[in-house]
C-alpha cells in the first residue's frame, strides 16, 4: 500500500463524519462491555476476546478510505477491482483475529496456521495491489497525511522496505513465532499474542506492499526485477519450515494438548502435518500470484514509457 500522495487541499467542515466516527466508538464500547460482560451472547461475527487497537484501526480505516473514495474524483478513483481488494484484505485480516474463529484458532495448530497466513500472506496481498494509500490519506484527518508525508516515515519506511531488511523481516517473523518456546509463550500471554498478530499484520503489508508497488524506481524502493526475485525468494523458507513441521514425528506445539484441542478425534502429529501443509502451499500460491502482478506492472510501465517516448518523438518531428 502507498502511502505517499498529495495532501487535500483544505480541510473541510464534516458534521456528517464526526456523527460517523462517534457511532463508530459508541458501537466498539458496546462491542466491548457484551465481550467483557456478556461473551455467552456474542454472535460468531463478533469478536471472540476485543481488543480495540484492532477494532480501531480497522473501523477508522475503511471509514478513511471510503470517504476517501466520495472525495475524489471519478477519474482519480481506483478501479473496481483494487477497491473490492482492499475491502476483501481488511476484512480478511479483521475476521481471523475479531471474530469467533479466533476460539478455535486458539485451539488447533492447523486454524491457527490459517489465521497467520492470512495475516500475513492473503490479506496483505490483496491490500498491497489495491494501491489504496492515496484513497486513505485523501479521507484521513490531516495529521495522518502530515506523519505519512513526514521526513521521520520517510526514513522509516526507506529502512523497512529496503528489500534485504524487508526479506529478513518478512520471513524471520514467520519463524520466529514458530519457534516451539516462544509460540507456547506468546499463546499463553494475551499480550504478546495480541502483539504477534500485530506484527504479522503489519509485516505482510509493509513487504506486500513494497513488491506490488505499481511505480518504477526510484518512487519505488527498489527495481520490478529486484520485486520480482524477492517474491520467488520468500516462498523457500516457508517451503522448508511447512517440510519440517509436516514431517514431524511428534508433538512439537504442546499448547494446543496443553488447552485441549478444538477437534479432539486430530491427533497433535496430525494437526501439525496439516498446520505444515497450510504453511507450504498457500504462501507459495500468493508468491506465484505476486510475481505476475510485479510482471505485470513492469509491463505497463513500459508501455507508458514507450508511449510517452513516440508522442515526444511525433513533437520533435512537427516541430522539424
Amino acid at each position: 500500500m502507498i502511502i505517499a500522495a498529495e495532501a487535500p487541499a483544505q480541510a473541510r467542515p464534516d458534521p456528517r463524519g464526526l456523527i460517523l466516527q462517534a457511532a463508530i466508538l459508541v458501537f466498539g464500547a458496546f462491542l466491548w462491555i457484551v465481550a467483557e460482560r456478556m461473551p455467552a451472547d456474542m454472535p460468531l461475527i463478533g469478536p471472540y476476546d476485543f481488543v480495540p487497537s484492532i477494532y480501531l484501526a480497522t473501523t477508522f480505516t475503511l471509514f478513511w478510505y471510503l470517504r476517501g473514495l466520495m472525495r475524489l474524483a471519478p477519474a482519480r478513483r481506483p478501479a473496481l477491482w483494487r477497491r473490492a481488494s482492499f475491502l476483501a484484505g481488511v476484512v480478511l485480516l479483521y475476521s481471523v483475529v475479531q471474530t469467533g474463529f479466533e476460539y478455535p484458532a486458539q485451539r488447533m495448530f492447523f486454524l491457527n496456521r490459517i489465521q497467520h497466513v492470512a495475516l500475513h500472506h492473503i490479506g496483505p496481498v490483496l491490500i498491497g495491489v489495491s494501491m489504496a494509500g492515496p484513497v486513505i490519506l485523501e479521507g484521513g484527518p490531516g495529521w495522518l497525511t502530515r506523519l505519512a508525508n513526514s521526513r521521520f516515515s520517510a526514513r522509516v519506511m526507506a529502512v523497512l522496505q529496503q528489500p534485504a531488511v524487508a526479506t529478513v523481516l518478512f520471513s524471520g517473523s514467520f519463524y520466529f513465532w514458530l519457534y516451539p518456546p516462544v509460540h507456547f509463550y506468546a499463546m499463553l500471554n494475551t499480550p504478546i499474542y495480541n502483539f504477534m498478530n500485530w506484527t504479522m499484520a503489519l509485516d505482510g503489508i509493509l513487504f506486500w506492499a513494497m513488491v506490488l508497488d505499481t511505480r518504477a524506481r526510484p518512487a519505488a524502493h527498489a527495481s520490478f526485477g529486484t520485486r520480482a526475485a524477492l517474491s520467488v525468494a520468500v516462498m523457500f523458507p516457508q517451503i522448508v519450515l511447512g517440510a519440517l513441521i509436516t514431517f514431524a514425528g511428534h508433538d512439537i506445539y504442546p499448547f494446543y494438548a496443553f488447552c485441549g484441542r478444538y477437534f479432539p478425534g486430530i491427533s497433535a502429529v496430525m494437526d501439525q502435518q496439516i498446520g505444515g501443509i497450510i504453511i507450504w502451499i498457500p504462501p507459495a500460491m500468493m508468491s506465484a500470484v505476486a510475481l505476475i502482478v510485479v510482471l505485470n506492472n513492469m509491463r505497463r510501465v513500459e508501455v507508458r514509457r514507450a508511449a510517452g517516448a513516440r508522442g515526444q518523438a511525433e513533437v520533435r518531428g512537427r516541430a522539424a
